[in-house]
């Protein structure tokens, strides 16, 4: 649980080999002493300061930065999507960025970002679908078990991500525990998935593995990204587009 931020009590009976009653009472006894909390089907980590990057920094402080350079990615990664595609749309100020530039088009996004859904919810153009799940305030998403169920009932053509940034070995990382499993739900449930990440995040750190490299089919940014870094998503076989 602290490697995926949640996790469902069949998962969890699966992972150990133990029956369903079994994990209830231990998340039961988990939560009683606090170390956990429980929600329908499963449980969560109860993130704090130190786990939570976005407590610190929340959406609007992190909107500001660097928005030239977000506002480039998300206008050359709307240049991805089609008419008629069904896209899905990860949390991330990028993402919104992205939500503004398909405003008017003829395509259905699914998201789990409220960021999103403030962008396109009175546009009739677009067919917008909001997967639900436990809402993270600070970040204006929806995490948890019954997001990552959600998205293992539908299919898109391609979901753009965010991520805090790409180490030169490849890995896709994050520093919010609870947005992995998410992520990596959405890379599952989708054709094609494109990173969207300004130069900034070429290298970059964070505390969780969402991917590698080779996962992802397109990744988005901007000049002056680190070109070695850039290289090795090349020689994974990924499309590499600079705005």
């Amino acid at each position: 649980m602290r490697t995926d931020g949640a996790t469902s009590v069949d998962d969890l009976a699966r992972l150990l080999g133990v029956s369903a009653a079994t994990i209830r009472r231990d998340l039961q006894r988990l939560d009683e002493a606090g170390q956990i909390t429980r929600v329908h089907g499963g449980a969560i980590i109860p993130s704090d300061d130190s786990e939570d990057a976005d407590r610190e920094r929340p959406f609007a402080a992190v909107a500001a930065d660097e928005a030239p350079d977000k506002r480039s990615v998300a206008r050359l990664a709307a240049t991805l999507v089609n008419d008629g595609d069904v896209v899905l749309l990860d949390v991330g100020t990028t993402t919104q960025l992205l939500a503004r530039e398909l405003r008017g088009r003829r395509v259905t996004v699914m998201t789990t970002s409220l960021a999103v859904l403030d962008v396109l919810r009175d546009d009739p153009a677009v067919e917008l679908i909001l997967l639900g799940g436990w809402v993270r305030r600070a970040y204006h998403s929806l995490v948890g078990v019954l997001t990552e169920d959600a998205l293992r009932q539908v299919h898109a053509d391609l979901a753009f991500l965010g991520a805090s940034g790409v180490r030169r070995d490849g890995e896709v990382l994050d520093t919010t525990l609870v947005e992995v499993p998410v992520k990596r739900a959405m890379v599952e449930a989708s054709d094609r998935a494109v990173l969207l990440a300004d130069k900034h995040k070429f290298p970059g750190t964070g505390k969780l593995k969402v991917c590698h490299v080779a996962d992802l089919s397109v990744v988005v940014t901007n000049a002056g990204a680190d070109p070695d870094t850039l290289q090795i998503c090349s020689d994974n076989g990924v499309e590499v587009l600079t705005a």
